[in-house]
């Protein structure tokens, strides 16, 4: 069985630059200043309010992945590397928003199962809803039904479907099983600003970081936690 990690990056657009309903509807129940500000910080939580830039892929088998990224600031090309490159096993290659995506439909479709880390509430919505934005059709099933296997959402196996409430972050789950974290040099948070400043390539080599994580994830998850098929007695 073909696999594949996936991962994505958000970035939340300019707040004053909204339609009034949305800025009407994001402050509905804001009541301070610091209710303001926590209201404009969560336009990159939906698709409705960001936009995806980057999909990273890592097949688990083999080690080798891509992450495609939006790097709109052409003039950053004497900066960071624009044309694709591969690093670390990684292919890094660099598009439009609507460009990513089609590269990352072209490139899922091959795969016979998905895993993420909290994919089926946020990446796969995210990604779906983006690509509609752009007519952008999907080739295969992000979100089928969440017990087949076909995709596993290691948030939902490592809380075991809802039977622990707490629900701990990827970063908190590698500090845990001593993992190293993405979020020790970066943190999702700091996304926005770096796109805005044209830290394309950061954002990218970031995304890199939560794919390795994910993956040692799943192996502490299918070795140590899974129980193996065929074992009830």
């Amino acid at each position: 069985m073909s696999r594949v990690i996936f991962d994505i990056e958000t970035a939340g657009g300019d707040f004053d630059a909204l339609e009034a309903p949305f800025r009407d509807y994001f402050l509905r129940f804001a009541e301070s200043d610091e209710d303001v500000a926590a209201a404009k910080d969560s336009l990159s939580f939906y698709p409705l309010t960001a936009e995806i830039v980057a999909i990273g892929m890592l097949n688990p088998d083999s080690g080798k992945g891509a992450v495609y990224y939006q790097a709109p600031r052409v003039d950053l090309e004497d900066k960071e590397p624009m044309l694709p490159f591969e690093e670390d096993g990684i292919l890094y290659e660099a598009g439009s928003e609507e460009q990513v995506l089609h590269k990352f439909w072209q490139a899922v479709k091959s795969y016979d199962q998905f895993v993420t880390f909290n994919g089926r509430v946020f990446d796969c919505p995210f990604i779906l809803t983006r690509s509609a934005l752009y007519r952008v059709k999907p080739l295969r099933d992000l979100m089928p039904n969440r017990y087949n296997g076909a995709h596993i959402d290691l948030m939902d196996q490592l809380t075991f479907f809802g039977a622990v409430r707490r629900r701990f972050s990827l970063d908190l789950w590698c500090r845990f099983f001593g993992i190293k974290s993405p979020k020790e040099e970066t943190c999702g948070h700091e996304v926005k600003e770096l796109f805005r400043a044209g830290r394309c390539l950061d954002i990218a080599r970031y995304c890199a970081g939560d794919l390795k994580a994910t993956k040692s994830l799943l192996e502490y998850w299918q070795n140590y936690i899974k129980y193996p098929p065929g074992c009830n007695r």
